[in-house]
């Protein structure tokens, strides 16, 4: 499956905003979407001065509805959400520089304004400010086709500092592969939406770490969607982000079970620089859309699993008695 220039850019939108959603989710204030990956829906805008239809391509919210690996005391099923009044500013820009395949390797720049843009607003382009945007309350939402732990099917969410967090636990897993799922909001400083969705099985990753070689292929293996399932698969290779993230190969595949990162594009990442505890990160998931005046909201539904990495001659570490003597842990948490 080969994704085009913008389909790539909503994918890293939704990525970045769901990372804000997980790092600030208990803070105050602060695939392709559409019928092909999880069903859309359009709702009317009638909410509190929220009127007309926004750009589908501008990403100012999204629920994730995440299944957790099993471990010893099993998996676990989470949701988060949030909505703002505008896109979340980008303050790196990433630049396709090689590709193959499915994959492509990207490299970051970092953007310059000579003027600076001030504690309300991100540089995202050279000599370009954009201001950060308001989290919104779309009233209470309510979510369908997803099982709590009582036995119910469905549950609501109430904004607590326009954070949405179920207050009940789910099942694990909440729902099977093909579920219908949905989300409607209720409206309040945003207009009422509503999202349809699909359920996802759990991605199940073979191997527990992987070496990386300049000379090989990177071959990944995972349970395959069923027939007929609508999900994708993202694979995230990222080597140095402990050390300053230096570039990272990225593929967008069907969900058919294998993906090859060649080793063209394996030998182009390990130039750039190695870091500690380097990790391959695999996602499963369906994604549903709608749009209110703002912009689009995505309804995200994903498995993810990250891997250790191993490079040769490359030791992580977080103090220097993990290195070997003579040698010290570095601010890159490698032993040098």
């Amino acid at each position: 499956m080969h994704l085009d220039a913008t389909t790539r850019a909503r994918l890293a939108l939704c990525s970045t905003l769901i990372a804000s959603l997980l790092a600030c989710a208990s803070e105050p204030g602060a695939g392709e979407s559409g019928s092909s990956d999880g069903g859309s829906s359009s709702a009317a805008d009638s909410g509190s001065g929220d009127t007309g239809t926004g750009d589908p391509e501008v990403l100012v919210g999204s629920f994730q509805l995440q299944l957790s690996e099993p471990d010893d005391g099993g998996g676990t099923t989470t949701m988060i959400g949030k909505v703002y009044d505008g896109p979340t500013p980008a303050t790196l820009v990433w630049e396709v520089a090689s590709e193959a395949g499915d994959c492509r390797l990207s490299k970051p720049r970092v953007p310059f304004c000579s003027t600076p843009c001030g504690g309300s607003a991100a540089c995202v382009e050279d000599e370009v400010c954009q201001a950060y945007p308001t989290a919104r309350s779309a009233g209470v939402v309510t979510v369908t086709g997803v099982a709590t732990g009582d036995g119910a099917d469905q549950f609501t969410m109430m904004p607590i500092a326009e954070n949405y967090q179920p207050t009940v636990a789910l099942a694990y897993p909440a729902f099977a592969e093909g579920d219908a799922i949905g989300l409607s909001a209720e409206g309040d400083e945003t207009a009422p939406f509503e999202i349809a969705g699909v359920g996802i099985a759990q991605l199940q990753l073979d191997g527990d770490a992987f070496p990386l070689d300049a000379a090989s292929d990177l071959v990944l293996t995972w349970n395959a969607a069923q027939a007929g399932a609508v999900s994708s698969v993202h694979v995230k290779l990222d080597i140095s982000h402990h050390g300053g993230t230096k570039g990272m190969i990225e593929c967008d595949v069907d969900d058919l079970g294998t993906v090859t990162i060649p080793a063209s594009l394996v030998g182009e990442l390990l130039d750039l620089g190695v870091a500690g505890f380097p990790t391959v990160i695999v996602t499963r998931s369906t994604v549903g859309s709608t749009t209110i005046s703002a912009g689009r909201i995505d309804l995200v539904v994903a498995s993810t699993i990250e891997r250790t990495v191993t490079v040769a001659g490359v030791t992580s570490c977080t103090e220097d008695a993990e290195c070997p003597d003579g040698q010290t842990c570095q601010s890159d948490l490698t032993c040098k």
